[in-house]
């Protein structure tokens, strides 16, 4: 697609915690996607790579002319930093296109050691400024992912100021704490955030409780709508592309390493297809917006906000009370193979599916189209009424051709909790 105004395209950069997941991600649109190895990085439970599999992934990348990056981005305390120095030359000699790293130490040993291999600064490091960006330049990185802290306005002012490559955070979980640098998971449940094992204090439930003094103290549960103390809503900036892509962002960035093959297929491809239609036109997004943010509702996230880009989030961006919005699909399926000679559709089932259902496939490229499910069959032939064994390969009928590496989802999922203004809420089914 041409794009008329001249403007820089920018990279659709997916989060891949499993090789299957980076297939996903490149398949749906993504330029490049970055991945976890064995050692160094912030998410030790993501299905983390082998060399194997980074090698692997890296061939598979180079037949759409994707990249991948290795996220290395742990704080290291005494002795944390060995055999880093050996991590990073494997990375370079496997064909990784760069490394996201925060920490000093590791910048240097890999800077030294592993020359050749380029040098992203993770948002940890928390850049919120063109001074900070050009000093990183000067020691010879590439691109610095910033801060999630960074306004609008303050990103306009960075461009303008360095032309050193900038990454942003566009969708995804927010961390509460200062660019993720937190040590609340360190003393709820000894796992460190700042090498690898958040376990996510702050989305807990907590008690409150009323404390006078010289009294007992006495649980205030039930008094108060507030369960949740201490939990943000997700991002979602797929609504103000204009802005990222005007001001010259050259990596939009998605969080998620541990989230699934659904999630990661959708936001890719509506991404993809959002920076695709602004750089046709402002009124081709202005008239495909709407069914960009319908396609994001599709799958399970929390609410969405727009960060801290237009102002410092308030209390509309902490989850409390019941949920303003519940995505009302579910991930059932993926097709295999297709015969178009009978319309028939192979589909490795992910959940449970039954003749009757009203389902969605969609493709890469932002293809869709919705019908419900016939002639469902087993493994052996078989005519079922229903699936409910998870990886068990089926088939059906469909009306249109689909192509292997469609998902299926399910419509009708559970209920839909309205959030009302004067704090109550009132329950529909979908």
């Amino acid at each position: 697609m041409s794009n008329t105004r001249n403007l820089k395209r920018p990279e659709v950069l997916a989060p891949a915690g499993t090789l299957e997941k980076l297939k996903v991600a490149i398949q749906y649109g993504a330029d490049a996607v970055y991945i976890g190895g064995d050692a160094y990085g912030l998410r030790s439970r993501a299905g983390n790579f082998s060399f194997e599999e980074m090698a692997e992934g890296v061939e598979f990348a180079k037949k759409y002319g994707a990249q991948v990056y290795v996220a290395a981005n742990m704080v290291t305390h005494e002795g944390n930093e060995e055999g880093a120095g050996d991590f990073f030359r494997k990375l370079r000699d496997i064909g990784i296109r760069a490394v996201i790293v925060s920490d000093p130490a590791l910048i240097s040993i890999c800077a030294q050691e592993a020359p050749g291999l380029p040098i992203h600064l993770s948002t940890q490091a928390s850049a919120t400024n063109f001074e900070t960006l050009e000093f990183w330049k000067e020691l010879g990185l590439e691109r610095v992912v910033l801060a999630r802290e960074v306004s609008m306005e303050e990103l306009a002012e960075i461009r303008k100021n360095t032309d050193i490559e900038i990454e942003a955070f566009v969708h995804g979980a927010m961390c509460i704490s200062y660019s993720g640098r937190c040590v609340l998971s360190n003393y709820m449940s000894h796992r460190d955030a700042n090498r690898g094992g958040c376990s996510q204090s702050c989305r807990w439930k907590y008690d409150l409780f009323d404390m006078p003094y010289g009294e007992e103290r006495r649980s205030i549960t039930g008094e108060v709508p507030e369960e949740f103390s201490m939990s943000a809503v997700d991002m979602s900036m797929i609504e103000h592309l204009p802005d990222i892509i005007e001001n010259g962002v050259d990596s939009l960035k998605i969080e998620g390493r541990m989230k699934s093959i659904h999630y990661v297929s959708t936001v890719a491809n509506v991404y993809k297809k959002g920076v695709d239609a602004y750089l046709e036109s402002p009124e081709a997004f202005e008239e495909i917006k709407p069914a960009l943010v319908d396609e994001l509702w599709k799958v399970a996230q929390r609410e969405l906000a727009t960060g801290f880009y237009y102002g410092a989030p308030t209390e509309e961006q902490q989850l409390f009370g019941a949920r303003r919005k519940i995505p009302q699909y579910k991930f059932v399926g993926e097709v295999v193979d297709f015969d178009q000679a009978t319309m028939t559709a192979t589909v490795r089932q992910r959940n449970v599916i039954k003749v009757g259902d009203q389902i969605e496939f969609y493709g890469p490229g932002f293809r869709h189209f919705t019908t419900f499910v016939e002639n469902l069959r087993n493994e052996d032939g078989e005519l079922i009424d229903r699936a409910p064994n998870p990886m068990e390969l089926l088939t059906m009928t469909v009306p249109q051709v689909v192509e292997p590496g469609d998902m299926i989802r399910r419509h009708g999922e559970g209920l839909i909790n309205l959030y009302q203004k004067d704090g109550t809420s009132k329950t529909v089914r979908a």
